[in-house]
């Protein structure tokens, strides 16, 4: 079956060439993908034989919420979303001030084994398409009845490792004629694929990276991401000072916050010196509790906070939000699983 969503309209319009259909059929198409097309019956200004013609050859995409969430808190609401396969994902919807973002998913479970995380617990089963990426956006947007600005790519899974699905998704969102939400409204998050991000730098994207550190010495992050094993804290600040370097992007480094692992002083001044001489940005995580993981929220994030200040470091602390509401990545899914 050949999935449309997931094509440019480069594509689509070789596609419709080859159906021996008009040119203008491309943009038709494209815009009624992304507005959220349930059928291709819907599709109102495409002669009846192409609609029938779609339907038997081509793939439409339609994720069903299987669960909904919605924080008594703050508003913000998770969705897990059930896809053609039977196979569950998670988005979030949250609202700042500045704008409504929504954080996706990019694969079905995750390989990367980070301890703090309920997302990596009984791997990955699948990447997800380009179209599937899509659809988080596009079905939110629409069920939620909210305008969706930005976009964070720190769901279930690692981007990285789902290279060139996510970049066809990043092309997709961004095109003026559909969702046309603008790269540096877009943060990717990676646990450190050092040769992917190597691969990344030269594109010269616009979006803001978000490097999950979570640790300042190869021991502590070993332990807390395996990952580490293979990378090494050094050569993945390196490759992080060659990304700066290519494409004058600053780097946002994610450090969740857990009690008495990677929350103490001299960790923070290691953290500092990491950072020395490279524009760069720490986000402080407020950890949230997972059932299954014997890691606690630290109760020295504002002092950790201030003490990376003092050295000169710009640190924020993440906003906690849907606390109530299974806010950790891969939670609800897991506990779906769980219960099936």
């Amino acid at each position: 079956m050949t999935d449309l969503k997931s094509m440019t309209p480069e594509e689509l319009s070789v596609y419709f060439k080859e159906l021996g259909q008009p040119s203008f059929r491309t943009m038709q198409v494209f815009r009624w993908l992304h507005q959220g097309a349930r059928s291709f019956d819907e599709m109102s200004n495409l002669p009846k034989a192409l609609r029938e013609r779609l339907k038997e050859d081509c793939l439409l995409t339609v994720p069903e919420v299987e669960r909904k969430q919605v924080s008594k808190e703050d508003g913000t609401i998770k969705y897990l979303w059930r896809l053609f396969d039977g196979n569950c994902i998670e988005t979030v919807l949250m609202r700042y001030k500045h704008g409504n973002t929504v954080c996706v998913s990019s694969q079905v479970g995750c390989n990367m084994g980070c301890v703090f995380c309920a997302s990596t617990l009984g791997g990955k089963v699948r990447d997800l398409t380009p179209a599937e990426i899509l659809d988080q956006v596009i079905f939110t947007q629409q069920d939620s009845g909210e305008t969706i600005s930005n976009i964070v790519m720190m769901g279930i899974g690692e981007p990285l490792d789902n290279f060139d699905n996510v970049l066809r998704f990043l092309t997709l969102v961004n095109h003026p004629d559909g969702l046309n939400i603008g790269m540096r409204h877009i943060s990717l998050s990676t646990c450190g694929l050092i040769k992917q991000i190597d691969k990344l730098a030269p594109l010269g994207l616009q979006l803001t990276l978000s490097v999950s550190l979570h640790a300042s010495n190869d021991e502590t992050r070993s332990r807390l991401m395996p990952v580490n094993r293979s990378v090494g804290v050094g050569p993945l600040m390196e490759a992080c000072r060659r990304y700066f370097e290519t494409t004058g992007r600053r780097i946002s480094y994610e450090y969740a916050m857990i009690d008495g692992v990677n929350d103490s002083d001299a960790q923070a001044d290691q953290l500092a010196q990491l950072l020395q001489g490279q524009p760069g940005h720490v986000n402080l995580i407020p950890l949230n509790d997972v059932a299954e993981s014997p890691l606690k929220p630290s109760r020295r994030v504002r002092q950790f906070q201030q003490r990376l200040e003092r050295h000169g470091v710009t640190a924020t602390v993440r906003r906690k939000l849907g606390g109530d509401i299974d806010a950790s990545c891969g939670q609800l899914r897991r506990k779906h699983i769980q219960q099936q």
